[in-house]
């Protein structure tokens, strides 16, 4: 974990996407986060310790999906499956895929493992998820507020977590899709899909994959902005960050104020999670 400097700090954007406005000042107490988010090796760990079992890996309650076909209640995650050329980038349900017996184990679902992939941020996590690990760990979620000021490494209104230039020096500095979104993709930055957590230079504040990578869930109810208030939808909290499918064309959020929904009940194969520590607070014995 590296320590982030309380204080107050300017989050949001006013030009860029509607649900990222207004921007604003907040205040911040200093904390420790984690340096990446959570490997699949880290998150073994915590299994093994308690035999925790995942959303995705438990069977659906038919109280939850009335009138759906029982055959179709078992477990699983959202799993993302290229499209055939020419789709339409709005048609999301051609990338998207319900897999029976995907999850954190079968990121692509079975016959899938995490064979040379302990580095890799845990996938198919949901919220509740998250939130069992980050207990066990004597740590917990940060909020939007909390990650969105971490993620700016101590920068002011610039636009992504390393400055206002999108490849400084032609760099590729995150794990973001390069093309057009869903049928190209450059690979510019040397991965098709999840990295592994560390491949690309930490912020100002010595955290790494902010951008990019994998989206990350926080203690924040959704909101169509981030100010606080009533959810507007109580089944939904926050996700920052972006992930690997991020274009410039599609979901241009791997930047600080980038940010969307996420259902509290459902993992997929692009969400994760970090945790932190308010400063003072000693770290529990999950680590």
């Amino acid at each position: 974990m590296v320590y982030v400097p309380g204080g107050t700090v300017s989050i949001g954007d006013d030009t860029t996407l509607p649900e990222e406005a207004p921007r604003h000042s907040v205040e911040v107490s200093p904390l420790f986060f984690d340096v990446h988010e959570v490997t699949n090796n880290q998150y073994a760990e915590f299994v093994e310790a308690t035999g925790y079992v995942t959303v995705a890996e438990r069977v659906p309650d038919p109280a939850d999906f009335p009138g759906a076909d029982p055959a179709l209640l078992v477990p699983g995650s959202v799993v993302f499956t290229p499209p055939p050329a020419g789709t339409n980038p709005q048609t999301w349900r051609q990338w998207w895929s319900w897999v029976p017996g995907a999850n954190w184990k079968q990121p692509e679902g079975p016959g899938s493992d995490l064979a040379g992939r302990g580095d890799h941020p845990a996938v198919h996590v949901a919220f509740e998820d998250a939130q069992a690990y980050a207990e066990w760990a004597g740590k917990r979620l940060p909020t939007e507020a909390e990650w969105e000021a971490a993620a700016r490494g101590g920068l002011v209104g610039k636009r992504y977590a390393w400055g206002d230039e999108q490849r400084p020096g032609g760099q590729v500095l995150a794990n973001h899709w390069q093309g057009v979104f869903p049928m190209e993709n450059l690979n510019a930055d040397g991965f098709v899909g999840l990295a592994p957590v560390g491949r690309f230079p930490a912020n100002g504040y010595g955290l790494h994959d902010m951008a990019g990578n994998a989206w990350e869930w926080t203690a924040s109810p959704w909101t169509r902005d981030h100010r606080p208030g009533s959810p507007d939808d109580p089944g939904a909290m926050t996700l920052k960050g972006g992930s690997f499918l991020c274009a410039d064309n599609y979901c241009y959020r791997y930047r600080p104020a980038g940010r969307t929904r996420g259902e509290v009940d459902t993992g997929s194969s692009h969400v994760s999670f970090r945790c932190v520590i308010d400063a003072g607070v000693g770290v529990g014995t999950g680590e």
